[in-house]
């Protein structure tokens, strides 16, 4: 009778195991990749690519005085961004800064006619799952929270499956052990 009972305890955690497991398989890859890409966010910008072009402009500029908004736009044209600019400044007296839709900038040196465009464009797929990782709130917040309860009954309906040497009682206990203690001496260390 107990051994039924089990048997039957076990065919509902593989059911459930599986079930879950599958439904939630896209939000575990999503989770996933955005956490592979926050965790090295110091090489590699998740949510946007950054893209510089340097250049020289041969052409005489004029003085910070004389800077004028037609005269920014000329320097926007090889670029093909004139109809994208918003304002200029100078941050110092020979760097002229222009701001360009979108987050992309060219500074460029009156001086010596150095330039620097700067073009920055959201990364088409990372970017949309980083922001759900950081959880943009309203009723995913509900979802992400359903996601977080069900990694929970996955976790635990996968623990009490396999029965045996290879169950939670012999090597997947040892397994479960480890990663378990593999965190906590990262916390303690």
């Amino acid at each position: 009778m107990r051994s039924d009972k089990a048997a039957a305890f076990r065919k509902t955690c593989r059911l459930l195991h599986r079930d879950l497991s599958y439904f939630f398989a896209g939000m575990v890859v999503i989770y996933a990749l955005s956490g592979l890409f926050m965790n090295h966010r110091d090489s590699i910008n998740p949510n946007y690519t950054v893209k510089r072009h340097a250049y020289k402009i041969e052409e005489p500029l004029p003085d910070k005085e004389q800077m004028t908004k037609d005269e920014v736009l000329k320097l926007l044209e090889p670029l093909d961004q004139e109809k994208n600019f918003t304002q200029f400044y100078y941050p110092e007296p020979s760097t002229l800064k222009v701001f360009i839709k979108g987050g992309s900038s060219l500074v460029v040196d009156t001086a010596t006619g150095e330039a620097v465009y700067e073009s920055i464009r959201p990364r088409p797929v990372i970017s949309h799952f980083v922001k759900l990782h950081f959880n943009p709130g309203g009723w995913w917040t509900w979802f992400a929270d359903i996601f977080s309860v069900s990694l929970i009954l996955i976790t635990l309906t996968g623990l009490v499956m396999v029965k045996g040497p290879k169950g939670l009682w012999g090597r997947g206990g040892l397994e479960l052990l480890a990663g378990i203690i593999i965190p906590i001496l990262f916390l303690v260390l």
